[in-house]
């Protein structure tokens, strides 16, 4: 650690131990921890004390965030009631720097009672909690990233580590896809950018006034500032519900631009719209219609019109998009 920069040193101590774990881990001991929770019946729990502790919630967090149903449990209080949260099928995770902590020893026997599997984390490989384990992951380090040896830096960090590869282990073996991770995270930029369809944005069909082809330039006006959304879609003349084409602020100006003013009286729909705009179906991913309107080279577009199956069944707007926090 130079004392240009105090962090970079302890972060590459840090991230050396990491490296030695890997290093030092068998693949036989791997798969056989990955298999305990890939066949997990029922839940994970995961425990720990002190810094231990901490990282047990994160690493629970972290499987429930994937599709892991996990809990933290705290080994003082499952001495006293919580230790009913353990039921048969589950897999107890046990992390421990010293492999010896007096809190988790102190549970072991009740825990076995039910039939549950054991997944040691430890830093000793060989100690008393490693006896009682199904299987031990080696967690070690040679010397903490601090200068006093006992503050838990290193430690910590290869332990959070070999939770993250756990999760990413099951989630290869069980093939959670992208859209499986979003559902779990429907408040988040990623869940709502793979989950949210246009149907969730989309202007429904009935709070639109779609005009006739052959409305006059007054109507086209009235209907444009009645609805507000920048847009009016005109019907097809062989069906009210099928789609003839659509009628932008901008189509607008365009077309008295290239008009002269005397012949605005006699302008009708068909006359200023855009005729087989491009549209979207319902069920199109929001993100897909967002990336649609952003990279249309043919002019910007703002709205959408929504069609299923020939049918008129909304209208999508980019504010709506941007509001949905997509862009």
């Amino acid at each position: 650690m130079t004392s240009r920069n105090p962090l970079a040193g302890v972060m590459l101590k840090e991230a050396a131990a990491i490296s030695v774990a890997a290093e030092r881990l068998d693949a036989k001991t791997a798969s056989k921890a990955v298999d305990l929770l890939v066949s997990c019946g029922g839940k994970v729990i995961i425990t720990g004390v002190g810094k231990s502790g901490l990282v047990a919630q994160k690493i629970a967090a972290s499987f429930t965030s994937v599709g892991l149903l996990s809990v933290y449990l705290n080994p003082l209080d499952a001495l006293h009631g919580d230790i009913g949260v353990v039921r048969d099928g589950d897999v107890v995770v046990i992390i421990s720097n010293s492999g010896n902590t007096s809190e988790l020893l102190a549970i072991v026997p009740y825990v076995k009672k039910r039939n549950v599997k054991l997944l040691g984390i430890l830093g000793q490989a060989k100690s008393s909690l490693a006896e009682h384990c199904d299987a031990v992951l080696d967690a070690s380090v040679e010397k903490e990233a601090a200068p006093i040896d006992q503050v838990p830096t290193s430690s910590t960090a290869v332990a959070m580590a070999i939770g993250d590869a756990l999760a990413v282990a099951w989630m290869t073996a069980k093939g959670v896809s992208a859209t499986d991770f979003a559902m779990n995270h429907p408040g988040g930029t990623i869940g709502r950018r793979l989950t949210l369809t246009v149907a969730d944005l989309m202007i429904s069909r009935e709070k639109l006034q779609m005009i006739s082809p052959d409305a006059r330039l007054p109507e086209v006006l009235d209907v444009l500032t009645a609805q507000a959304i920048g847009a009016v879609l005109v019907a097809n003349p062989s069906s009210p519900t099928a789609l003839g084409g659509i009628i932008t602020d901008g189509d607008l100006r365009r077309a008295l631009k290239r008009s002269s003013a005397d012949t605005w009286g006699s302008l009708v729909a068909r006359d200023l719209m855009t005729a087989a705009p491009i549209t979207v179906t319902s069920s199109t991913a929001a993100v897909e219609a967002l990336t649609l309107m952003e990279r249309n080279a043919r002019k910007a577009i703002t709205v959408l019109p929504v069609v299923d199956a020939g049918v008129v069944v909304g209208m999508l707007r980019m504010h709506d998009l941007v509001q949905a926090g997509l862009s």
